[in-house]
């Protein structure tokens, strides 16, 4: 595996509206009708209490990041370059990122990668890319194409060996491996929170970008190569508005 053409990548995404009460009257009975699937308690869950939820659903929430990282070089002295679009304009971000990865992945050896991407974050961005009306990357295409011919990656698929039966979360495989988890102060679990009481979006994808580093880490532990040295990652660009 040639590691210097895949793309690493991970998205942070978050309700379109900040809470359930800020969302319009016909927007709330869609989402009254998704909660009916989503309330496990009867007595204690409403659409209210679920709608902490909304963000995982591309039909509900929307990107504020998408982090990406490339290796160059191999062996110890490889390096990983780490870039982020992040801004409050969905569209915009959308159309940039599409932009680098047509620029990219202009040939057909470029491979996408993402833990449960086949599941989240590749039929999230398209989706949402459909919705703001911007072209999805050749990439990230799927209709009409074999699996094989499929290029994208997935750590949670690569760990299962064919085992459907659970789910491992990046944080989890990272302990297992062996790979230092870069610290942060915020989980995934916060970062609507973050975006809706403090709109901090430097911070958000910071924490994204790590998630990026740890991703890459795991892929190249698959593989038994040499894990990538701090003093070898550099932030190439980050873009908060």
């Amino acid at each position: 595996m040639n590691f210097n053409n895949i793309l690493f990548l991970d998205i942070e995404t978050v309700s379109q509206f900040e809470t359930y009460n800020h969302l319009p009257d016909d927007w709330k009975e869609l989402w009254d009708l998704k909660a009916q699937f989503l309330i496990r308690n009867k007595e204690t869950d409403t659409s209210e209490s679920v709608y902490e939820k909304a963000g995982i659903y591309a039909e509900f929430g929307k990107i504020i990041c998408i982090s990406c990282g490339c290796l160059q070089g191999t062996g110890e002295a490889k390096k990983l370059v780490l870039k982020s679009f992040c801004d409050e304009d969905e569209k915009l971000l959308l159309t940039e990122f599409a932009d680098m990865v047509k620029k990219w992945a202009s040939d057909n050896s470029k491979f996408l990668c993402a833990h449960n991407g086949k599941e989240f974050d590749y039929p999230y961005i398209c989706r949402r890319m459909i919705i703001n009306g911007v072209a999805i990357p050749e990439a990230l295409q799927i209709s009409g194409r074999k699996p094989w011919d499929v290029r994208h990656l997935d750590t949670l698929e690569l760990w299962k060996f064919g085992d459907y039966k659970s789910y491992t979360s990046l944080k989890l495989l990272a302990k297992v491996l062996g790979i230092p988890s870069p610290k942060d102060d915020i989980d995934g679990s916060m970062v609507n929170a973050v975006y809706w009481n403090e709109k901090d979006l430097d911070r958000i994808a910071h924490y994204c970008q790590k998630d990026v580093l740890t991703l890459a880490q795991i892929l190249l532990r698959f593989h038994c190569e040499d894990l990538i040295k701090p003093e070898n990652i550099s932030i190439k660009y980050v873009q908060p508005s």
